[in-house]
């Protein structure tokens, strides 16, 4: 399986950015997951993040939220999430990145955890409520097992800590482009571009700048990547999809798909005009 670095370098060798597609694991029940994971990598996802349902959330939105809520309902456990990451990761040669809060890797324990998503052939994880100065066993695990540590960077984190951040990293670096939770926005601010622009020279050299939150639409990514990001994370979209076809798993699928194309449209060969102080 590629690597999340070997990704990001060869879709930037091509001019290309990446696209980050997330769904919720086990949304609507768990045997969906993995057909719901080809409908993305058929549309052009080139790394796949499985949220792990959790009760509480509290760096999502309503739709995720609602999302994490029938998982549960439908049995998703942790140890199901990293099940169907195996079962995804037998068809396909992209890399698998879980996002989940801080609890559930506890109560398996991080020795545990690890091991097995790395049998699971998991490349990273993100975890939103852990803060980098508590997270040195963690990394430590994380490292030695050999699964990538991925850290949020937000509007409001001072340079210092940005640093700190960049320097706790691997993978690549997810910056949340807005205050909030997540969710699609119709509207793309400005602040958007000018964060992008005031991160790029603590990551450039060193690690990928990946952009998520409010992004759903074809004109966000392309701006996001013209800036000067490597990729975008994109989630809402993509649920919301989900949501709106329970009844429906075949138009899910195809509209899940055609979604995914689009975005991944947008991505390519935008980074050729990229402006030389972006």
């Amino acid at each position: 399986m590629k690597t999340i670095q070997t990704v990001f370098s060869d879709l930037k060798a091509q001019g290309d950015g990446a696209l980050v597609g997330y769904i919720t694991a086990g949304d609507p029940d768990p045997k969906q997951t993995p057909k719901i994971a080809e409908a993305l990598i058929k549309g052009g996802v080139d790394i796949l993040e499985l949220g792990l349902p959790f009760s509480d959330p509290i760096a999502d939105g309503p739709t995720i939220q609602e999302a994490s809520a029938r998982a549960i309902n439908a049995g998703t456990k942790p140890r199901v999430v990293l099940e169907l990451a195996k079962q995804i990761s037998q068809n396909h040669d992209i890399p698998l990145v879980i996002m989940t809060y801080f609890n559930p890797i506890f109560q398996m324990g991080l020795d545990v955890f690890f091991q097995k998503a790395k049998d699971c052939r998991v490349s990273g994880v993100i975890v939103p409520d852990l803060p980098v100065e508590e997270a040195e066993g963690y990394r430590k695990t994380a490292a030695d097992i050999g699964v990538d540590t991925i850290f949020l960077v937000a509007p409001s984190t001072k340079d210092d800590r940005i640093s700190k951040i960049v320097n706790c990293s691997s993978g690549f670096l997810y910056l949340v482009s807005r205050f909030g939770v997540t969710g699609t926005k119709s509207a793309f601010q400005d602040s958007t571009i000018q964060l992008v622009k005031r991160i790029l020279p603590f990551t450039r050299g060193r690690i990928p700048l990946a952009v998520g939150f409010g992004i759903s639409k074809p004109e966000h990514a392309r701006s996001i990547i013209g800036a000067g990001a490597d990729g975008v994370i994109v989630g809402s979209a993509f649920v919301d999809a989900v949501s709106r076809n329970l009844l429906n798993p075949r138009k899910m699928v195809e509209e899940i798909e055609a979604t995914a194309r689009g975005l991944k449209g947008s991505l390519c060969s935008d980074l050729q005009h990229r402006s030389t102080d972006g």
